[in-house]
Order: structure tokens, then sequence, then C-alpha cells
């Protein structure tokens, strides 16, 4: 027996769900979209597409809305909807360092130093001078990946180390006789999914990468500068790059050598123009201590301890630290700016980590766990969790599959909260910045008009020289020129690319798609 939901008239028979016909009015702009959709370079392709009216949920468009598609980064809306819900757009991570043992008159530590590892994903690494999270729409994360060349955010990566080794030194701490710790037993470490680092645990910095920073000479035939930063001997770099003529392709290799040590060969064009690649760092503990001892020594705090690795990491039990002396804490900034940075340039090593956090907070320890607490926090704002399926926060687990429906209710839902504005202030908007940046024209009308989360998944077809596009995505809301607000939902899957041919195009399809809606 049949029942009507709502003006929508979704109307559900023997547990088939039936799409009702397109409005009249709507026909037209239907037309236009399947002249998208259906083109030739589509034909071995699946397309799944939900546009609704945000304020009478009728149905704008639809094609195989309850069919799973393959979602990429638009995974990162669902675990930034639950991270925020969970923690609240304004929570701060507090990051302390409490020493054990006994401060002489001196000014010398008979004991250990121990930074207690909080979860918080950016600490202090782009944080601006007004509090917020700095972002470039080329993250540095996709140095290594990305067809356009990354940039660093004019912050400075270890801020947060520096901020507490003055904080310890202003404390009376001269000298360190001890130890230097890093307690990173929050929550059990993973692998991200996606590119770019993939180390996840509760202590991050920079992004748990290093910065290989490349300027060309200033005539072909120089050698190259090659940078890393931060500037650290937790890691020693043997770097040979020539500067070549200025219609020469930028060609940076960086292979490991064992241990911390690692080559960087190749030839980057004259110019000026400096390049960035990324070494990601597998032991975030150990690198984080050797920046803090570093640290700690710039304020002039005199440190025995090796810099390498701890002679000892006897650690108190974790509800010990109440007996202990805080000499030093770093506060983070708000929850809100690290779910903006995570959806602006699609930061996997963050959205990994969220499911991770998420188990945290209701006093767990495993991003399983967090996943199996962010399926309660999706069911109660009404996503039919049956039609999703993750098996990481980032978007790039096999396992990850929604319909287009199930992300306009998350959306909707999403829009009833009082979370909605600074989680969907985070959302990259068409054409102006982040993954968005390029995606339509500069003169396009709907420029600025429509904020989404993107997702792009490639991987290569061997056999045939070409790329093959497991999914192009784009999920969010838009105002059309009418000023009818939309919430939609678009994917692409298993489109063939020829050789040449990059999944940039289909981005501008998709944001053909919003320029068709906007439009109407």
């Amino acid at each position: 027996m049949g029942t009507l939901a709502s003006r929508a008239a979704v109307v559900v028979l023997a547990g088939v769900v039936a799409i009702p016909p397109v409005r009249a009015e709507d026909e037209p702009l239907a037309k236009k979209i399947e002249a998208v959709i259906d083109a030739p370079e589509y034909k071995h392709a699946r397309w799944g597409i939900l546009v609704v009216d945000a304020k009478t949920g009728d149905v704008v468009f639809a094609r195989d809305p309850d069919k799973f598609t393959t979602p990429a980064s638009v995974t990162k809306l669902f675990s930034c909807a639950a991270a925020i819900i969970a923690y609240g757009p304004d929570h701060r991570f507090e990051t302390p360092v409490y020493r054990r043992g006994e401060v002489t008159k001196d000014g010398a530590l008979k004991g250990d130093l121990i930074l207690v590892a909080s979860g918080d994903p950016s600490f202090g690494g782009r944080t601006t001078a007004d509090g917020k999270l700095a972002f470039t729409n080329s993250d540095h994360t996709y140095a290594n990946f990305a067809p356009v060349e990354a940039e660093l955010t004019d912050t400075n990566p270890v801020a947060a180390l520096d901020a507490l080794a003055k904080q310890v030194k202003d404390a009376g701490v001269k000298e360190v006789a001890g130890e230097v710790l890093i307690d990173d037993r929050l929550f059990t470490p993973t692998r991200g999914t996606g590119s770019g680092p993939d180390a996840v645990t509760p202590i991050v910095v920079n992004d748990n990468a290093l910065d290989i920073v490349v300027t060309p000479g200033a005539k072909p035939g120089e050698a190259a500068t090659v940078k890393m930063r931060p500037e650290t001997s937790a890691f020693q770099m043997d770097a040979v790059v020539s500067t070549g003529e200025k219609d020469t392709p930028a060609a940076i290799a960086l292979q490991p050598a064992g241990g911390n040590q690692f080559v960087v060969r190749g030839k980057v064009p004259v110019g000026g123009k400096t390049f960035v690649r990324i070494y990601p760092v597998e032991e975030p503990a150990l690198f984080a201590r050797t920046l803090f001892i570093e640290a700690l020594r710039r304020q002039g705090v005199r440190v025995t301890a090796p810099l390498a690795r701890p002679a000892a990491a006897d650690f108190p039990a974790a509800d010990g630290y109440g007996d202990l002396p805080k000499v030093a804490a770093y506060q983070s900034a708000p929850f809100s700016e690290l779910t903006k940075v995570t959806l602006k340039v699609s930061h996997n090593l963050y959205a990994s980590a969220l499911p991770c956090l998420v188990a945290v907070k209701k006093g767990k320890r495993t991003a399983e766990e967090g996943l199996h607490e962010q399926r309660k926090i999706l069911k109660e704002l009404g996503v039919d969790v049956g039609a999703t399926s993750f098996g990481g926060g980032a978007g790039g687990s096999v396992s990850d599959g929604v319909t287009p429906r199930a992300t306009v209710q998350l959306l909707q839902g999403m829009a009833k909260r009082p979370e909605w504005e600074p989680y969907k202030n985070g959302f990259p908007s068409l054409g102006v910045d982040g993954t968005l940046a390029t995606a339509v024209d500069v003169g396009s009308p709907v420029k600025g008009k429509a904020l989404g989360k993107t997702g792009t998944l490639l991987w290569p077809d061997v056999m045939n020289g070409r790329g093959m596009l497991k999914s192009k995505a784009l999920a969010g809301v838009m105002t059309t020129a009418t000023g009818r607000e939309l919430v939609f939902a678009m994917f692409v899957n298993d489109a063939p690319l020829e050789p040449g041919v990059g999944p940039s195009r289909e981005g501008k399809a998709l944001g053909k798609l919003c320029e068709i809606l906007y439009g109407k």
C-alpha cells in the first residue's frame, strides 16, 4: 500500500521508490541537463543526480537518485557533519605540557616534560593573526599529486610548539635534565584514505609532512635551492635539483633512502616561481618530539635529551596528569575552522582523523568506533543510513558509497540544526575558492551562487594508457537567478578519460549543470 510523502510526491510502493514526473515548468531545465549527462563521452559512465527545492522538497531533477554511487570526497560532508555536531562549532582543543619532577632554584627540571596530544589536527600550523585557519586553493598535502602547483599558507608550521616552548621558559624552566616526551595515547593510530600524508595519530605537526620548497636558480644551468619546511634535524635531505629553460616542465622526485633520510632530484624552469613537494612523516610523535626540543632550545632552554628518540617513554597513567604541574597549554582555533579547511581544500588527513575524534568524544578510541557513532548521528539527522556505506572519513575507501537521495537528506537535516551556518560556510564557493575555484569561468553568472563539496577519485587504466574516473561529484546548495533555493547531489562514476584528458573535464561539466540550474 503506497503512502504520499510531502509535496515532493515521492511514492513508495512495495519497497520501490518511484520518482514523480518532472513538473511541466521544469521540463525545459531537465532537457538541458540531459543534454550534458547523455553526451557521447558518458556512454559507458553512470550518473546519479537529485535536485530538490529547499523549501518545498519538490524534485526539480532526478536521475537514479536511489542507486549507490561512489562519492569520493563528498564523503567529507558526512564526516564533517558528524564531527561538528559531536564537538560543536566553538570547541577548541587544548594541548597541555606537564612537568614530572621538581625545578631547582636555578631553573633545572630534574625530570621530564610531557606534551599530551589533544588530537588537534591543525595544531597551530595554519593559525592566522586573527585566530582563524588559513588555506590555499591548492593545498600542500596534494603537492605530489595535483596537476595544479600547490601553494603554502603564510603561517608558521611549528607555531604551537614555539608557543609552548616560550610558556615553558616563562614558567621558570631553564633546563630539562630528563626526557621530552609526546603522549599520543588519546586514540588508536590508523591510516587515512586518499592521497597525501596518511598517518593518523593524536599528534599532528604541519599535517604530518615536510614541505620541500624548490626555488630555481637565476639562469638555466644553475643549481636550484631546496629547503625543508619546517627546517629540522629530524630528517636528512640529499637534494640535487637543476634549473632548466623557461619552458622546462617541473620534474621533482622524492625517494626514501632509509631511516629518516630522503633524496630529492629533478629540474625546474627558470623564472623565480617556487615549487612545493611533500615528504610524508611516518612517525608523527617522534617528529613532534624533535621539533619541540628544537623549539625549546630556540627559547634558550637547555635540553640534554637526544633529538632522535627518547631514552624511555614511561608515561603516567592516562588519568594521572591531575597530580602533575601544568607548565604550558596551547589552544586551537574553533572547530568550525577545522571543518572549513577540511571541506574547502578536501583535506584527507583531517577528514580521516574525524571519526577518531568522534570516538574520543564518546569515550572510545578507534576510527571504527567513531564511524559507528557517526551512523547514529546521521540517522538522527534523517539520513537513510542504509543508503550509505563508509570505510573512513575522507572518501578514498573502496567501501565508500552513497545515494544522491541520502546526500540530499544529509544537507536537509543539517539545515535544520544550529551548526548549519558554520558547517555550510566551509563549503567551497563555485568559481571563488577551494576545490571549486576554477570549476566555472570568471564571468559565469553562477559564480559565488553555489556552495558545495567536490569529490574526485581517479585510477590509472594501465592497459589502455588512460585514466578511469571512478567518481567526480558535487553536492551542496545554491540560490538561482529567481531566488529559488536548491539542494543538490550530482555524481558521475566510471567515466573513462582518453589520454591527455583529466578530471577537470567533469569538473567543468558539473559547473555547467550548476549554470543550468541557476538559470531556472
